[in-house]
């Protein structure tokens, strides 16, 4: 297995004047936000993990010897995020597991059991789900007539009723990889960021006959984002 972490950010907001490093190196408790992620990926072997690099990439890089990396130079949205790693993954045939670079609250069995629950429901694509009653601004799960994966809706297109829904989208992904680089190449950017969002791609799969399947937690602490110094301090208390 290999896996791709998100790590191109500068983190505006969550910076402070005379930083001199980019959101993934952000410490926490004494360590970068991104050691949190690679730590609990270390079932996999350094090598076959990607970090996708940005705004002072020299740090990252420089921190993080034994990783691979890819350069985001332009950032175009997550989807645009991962094809950057097209080139790197020709060759390779079998599951990429999509990590972010700012969520270091994840637990290495939940990414494990992402895994084992991929190779068992011999699915193209596994989203990870969390039910949760805390409003974070993450995309509504729709689920179909049986209970099946029906698509995602990102919070700020939601309806009301939509809006109530407790089962949300963290964008943690698992994928078959050939199959992944073919739906980023029909990812279209026709929204108001002009940006390329992975979250289409479940959608984009399923209607061609892929299998679509989900992994749910029911502990939203572990999906807790770090965009801001409140969300930093939130993960410091739980830790």
């Amino acid at each position: 297995m290999r896996a791709i972490i998100l790590a191109a950010g500068k983190g505006t907001r969550l910076l402070k004047d005379g930083d001199d490093y980019c959101k993934p190196m952000k410490p926490l408790k004494g360590r970068p936000l991104l050691s949190y992620v690679t730590a609990a990926l270390d079932f996999i072997k350094k090598e076959d993990i990607f970090l996708v690099v940005g705004y002072k990439k020299e740090k990252v890089i420089e921190a993080f010897s034994g990783y691979s990396f890819v350069v985001q130079e332009e950032q175009l949205g997550t989807g645009h995020a991962v094809k950057v790693c097209e080139a790197a993954f020709v060759s390779y045939e079998g599951p990429v597991l999509i990590a972010l670079g700012d969520m270091p609250m994840l637990k290495k069995e939940t990414y494990v059991n992402m895994a084992e629950t991929f190779i068992k429901e011999k699915a193209d694509c596994l989203l990870l789900t969390v039910v949760t009653d805390r409003k974070l601004s993450y995309g509504r799960i729709l689920r179909g007539e049986k209970g099946g994966f029906a698509g995602i809706v990102e919070q700020k297109d939601c309806t009301p009723e939509q809006f109530k829904i407790n089962e949300l989208n963290p964008s943690l992904y698992v994928f078959d990889s050939k199959k992944l680089f073919q739906t980023l190449g029909e990812l279209k950017n026709n929204n108001a960021q002009k940006e390329y969002y992975l979250t289409d791609a479940p959608a984009l799969m399923m209607a061609k006959g892929g299998r679509v399947t989900t992994c749910t937690i029911h502990d939203d602490i572990q999906v807790l984002g770090v965009s801001d110094e409140s969300d930093l301090a939130l993960c410091e208390k739980y830790i």
